[in-house]
């Protein structure tokens, strides 16, 4: 009898895990078709104000330039949800290498230095004397663009990113305040779709701090993040070279 009433067990545990992972699915899938969904509304309704013939130069062009940047939006969704489901099989490709960080990190900087600027406060501590580290470059490129953009996207006031040597580590730290999250919010941040707002605008899907997971997964280091009041901070360590 004690038999019989294991195997039941066993079996409505597999029931409740198969019905737990169905829903997940079913929400994963509704998150997508939405993400997908509002650029590519907005491109269409742009694409039928193109068609009226008393529309001038200037209102055309600048219906096409709004087209072009929902177009890209749309691309970079695309690009992120194939990116998440190799990541997550395993068939994204890492090699490991001895690389640069602080020149990879300076080099991003650069390039988002007006959107920074116009932003934050931004407060840059990265020392001359960083060790290199083990990783791969475009892996490390993507993460730290992932975490700029997402200060861009939730952050405000000033944003500071550091770099240290703590022994066998290299440890980087984005910090930037303005966030709307509550302590049991922290453990979710990661997770795939998860935003604070619950409101998805087709920028604000949630995955890119889930790619950073995933790549800092996959090249062995590690990412946590912290909150102290408003501000938020994501921190990853790497095995210095």
């Amino acid at each position: 009898m004690a038999q019989i009433n294991l195997l039941l067990r066993e079996s409505e545990e597999q029931r409740t895990d198969f019905r737990s992972r169905e829903q997940a699915l079913r929400r994963q899938i509704a998150n997508v078709s939405h993400d997908l969904r509002t650029p590519l509304t907005s491109i269409l309704g742009y694409l039928q104000l193109l068609e009226q013939e008393e529309l001038s130069e200037e209102d055309r062009k600048s219906y096409l330039d709004i087209i072009e940047n929902r177009a890209r939006v749309l691309q970079s969704l695309i690009t992120s949800f194939y990116d998440l489901s190799r990541l997550e099989a395993g068939e994204y490709p890492i090699t490991r290498e001895i690389v640069d960080l602080k020149e990879v990190i300076g080099t991003l900087l650069a390039a988002f230095y007006d959107e920074l600027e116009g932003k934050f406060q931004v407060e840059v501590d990265l020392p001359e004397t960083l060790p290199s580290v083990w990783g791969d470059r475009a892996a490390l490129e993507r993460i730290y663009t992932n975490l700029i953009r997402n200060a861009l996207e939730h952050g405000t006031g000033t944003l500071t990113i550091q770099a240290r040597c703590l022994g066998q580590e290299v440890e980087t730290c984005f910090s930037n305040g303005g966030a709307a999250l509550k302590g049991d919010d922290l453990p979710h941040v990661f997770d795939r779709f998860f935003t604070k707002d619950k409101i998805r605008t087709g920028h604000n899907t949630g995955l890119g701090l889930a790619i950073v997971k995933a790549l800092a997964q996959q090249m062995k280091g590690r990412v946590w993040a912290e909150l102290d009041g408003d501000r938020f901070s994501v921190l990853l360590s790497w095995k210095r070279a």
